[in-house]
Order: C-alpha cells, then sequence, then structure tokens
C-alpha cells in the first residue's frame, strides 16, 4: 500500500529526509516516530503528493508520486498536526462543505456524514458551531473530514498532539476502530506507550534517517542487553536471598534497591525462564513476594536507539 525507495528531500545542503526505504502492506498500522524535525511530517507530505521529494520514489496503492497525483490524492486520508477549520460553520455543515468538495451528492452525501459523525462519537454535536469544540473534538472533527471519501490510507501527523489526558484515550479507541475497519495506517506520535499498543510496525528516524524499521518486539530486543526481574523476600531475609540468588547459573548480577525494595536481578542474555529463580529461592526456604520481569516500552526503545539530535 505504501512503499518508498531511498526517498530524499533536502534544503540546500540540509538533509531533511535521507534515503527512506519502507514498505506498508494492506492493514499495517505503522508507528512513525523520531523528535521534532526528524523527518517525519516531511514524508507523510511527500506521500500526500503536497511536497516534491529531491530523489528517489514512492508509491501508494501501486500509484507513482510522481506520475499519479490525482489517483493518491482519491486514496489517501491526510490528517496534518495543525489544520483550520471554519468556526462561523455547524459541524454538519463543515463535513456536508467537504464532502461536497469530494463530490459526493444527494442521499450519499447525508448518510457519509452521518457514518463518519457516528464514527468519531460527535453525532450529539452534529448542530454544535465549531468553534465550541474543544481541542480533543477538533481533532476527531478534522478525523472525520479525512473518512468522508473512504480513503484506503490514512497519514496521521500527531493526531494526539496538545489533547488531554481523556481525549487521548478516546482517540486510541478511534484508531482501534480504524484498525478495525483494515485501514492502512502511518501515524507519528510522541505519545510513545500509546504506540504500542496500536501499531503492528514502527519505524524510528532522527534527522532525516530511518534507524530502525520492523514490529516492536524486534525493536525492544534491539535494545534489551540483558534480561532484569525483580525478586520480592521479607525484608529481613533480603541479604540471604541475594546471596543465593548471585550463586545461580545464567545469574550476573544481584542489586539491592530501597524504592521499591526488591532484589534487581540481572540474567544473561539468552534466559527467557525466570521460574527457576523462585523454584531455587523456595526449596532455601523463602517466601516469594514478587517475580517480575522488568518491562522495556517504547520510550526506552526510542532512547536506545536514538541519539537526541535534530536536523
Amino acid at each position: 500500500m505504501i512503499e518508498t525507495n531511498e526517498l530524499t528531500k533536502m534544503y540546500g545542503e540540509l538533509y531533511a529526509l535521507n534515503r527512506l526505504t519502507i514498505k506498508l502492506g494492506a492493514g499495517d498500522v505503522y508507528g512513525f516516530i523520531g523528535p521534532n524535525g526528524a523527518g517525519k511530517t516531511t514524508t507523510m507530505r511527500i506521500l500526500a503528493t503536497l511536497l516534491n521529494p529531491t530523489w528517489g520514489e514512492a508509491s501508494v496503492c501501486g500509484y507513482s508520486i510522481h506520475n499519479s497525483p490525482r489517483e493518491i490524492r482519491r486514496l489517501v486520508g491526510y490528517m496534518p498536526d495543525f489544520f483550520g477549520v471554519y468556526d462561523d460553520m455547524k459541524v454538519i455543515e463543515y463535513l456536508e462543505f467537504f464532502a461536497a468538495s469530494y463530490r459526493i451528492t444527494g442521499d450519499a452525501r447525508k448518510r457519509k456524514c452521518d457514518e463518519v459523525l457516528d464514527l468519531v462519537d460527535l453525532e450529539f454535536k452534529r448542530n454544535a458551531l465549531v468553534t465550541s469544540l474543544s481541542r480533543g473534538m477538533t481533532q476527531r472533527l478534522g478525523l472525520a473530514r479525512v473518512l468522508l471519501h473512504d480513503p484506503q490510507v490514512l497519514l496521521l501527523d500527531e493526531p494526539a498532539s496538545g489533547l488531554d489526558p481523556r481525549a487521548r484515550i478516546e482517540m486510541r479507541r478511534l484508531l482501534k476502530k480504524l484498525r478495525g475497519l483494515g485501514k492502512t495506517i502511518m501515524i507519528s506520535s510522541h505519545i510513545l506507550p500509546e504506540l504500542a499498543d496500536i501499531c503492528n510496525k514502527i519505524g524510528i528516524i532522527e534527522r532525516g534517517q530511518l534507524l530502525f524499521n520492523g514490529d516492536v518486539a524486534t525493536a525492544i530486543q534491539q535494545v534489551r542487553h540483558a534480561p532484569v526481574v525483580r525478586v520480592g523476600v521479607a525484608h529481613d531475609r533480603e541479604p540471604e536471598a541475594r546471596a543465593v540468588l548471585a550463586a545461580l547459573p545464567g545469574v550476573t548480577g544481584v542489586e539491592l534497591t530501597a524504592d521499591p525494595p526488591c532484589l534487581v536481578v540481572t540474567l544473561q542474555k539468552d534466559i527467557e525462564d525466570i521460574a527457576f529463580l523462585a523454584d531455587e529461592l523456595m526449596r532455601a526456604g523463602f517466601r516469594v513476594r514478587l517475580l517480575q520481569p522488568e518491562e522495556i516500552d517504547l520510550e526506552d526503545v526510542f532512547l536506545g536507539i536514538t541519539k537526541g539530535v535534530v536536523s
């Protein structure tokens, strides 16, 4: 559905995008992660045929951005980070205006506007002025607008930007609905833990250079140096338990932490089954209160792969 090959955008000597090569299939939800100025918006604008690359190729649904921009625009819904709305219009009037721009007429227009309002949970605001909407509702209205022509591909640039926690939860639920409809979605966001719950693939970009492209599990494996497990026993017996664990094969280190009070056990990289830790402690007469592997989330992955520099 989306494919780029050596896609590059330069401004003078500056690489805004440097030889980007990715491939997304039908139904993929792709989390595009990177600091401000990394090249995310540039990529989306090129794919939406709003910006020409310096060189390289990209295609959407089999159409080249160079030769078939009209066909691509019929198949793509692009939602920028910030977009203008017509404050003096009602919500339903706003959607009907854009539906008419997509040449949706008659009963089909009314039906389509009702469908997208229901999808984004704004039916109760259909007769409210756009200017009266909250930031979260405005974002959902913007998403409803790009869904009017039923695009196969969605390019969503920071859809959760500036939203409060409740509005972010609502946006995440909406994105899951769209995933369930089989849309191919590229979504950039700084709300990294939420992307892990939505996306089946991620790309990490910095200074226009793609540093990682693959699934979340592979990204976590790339930055995980060794498994770490938190073990809890009775506080007065922690020094004894520390000695028992440190002597076990496969254990490379044991540290005692105060917050929260527990033993932090580092294992050899190839060890996946941690149950032996509890087994050995119980054989030695300890009551195990906690056995918890330390999880790595997308924020850890992002910090582990990037260097914190921008173009």
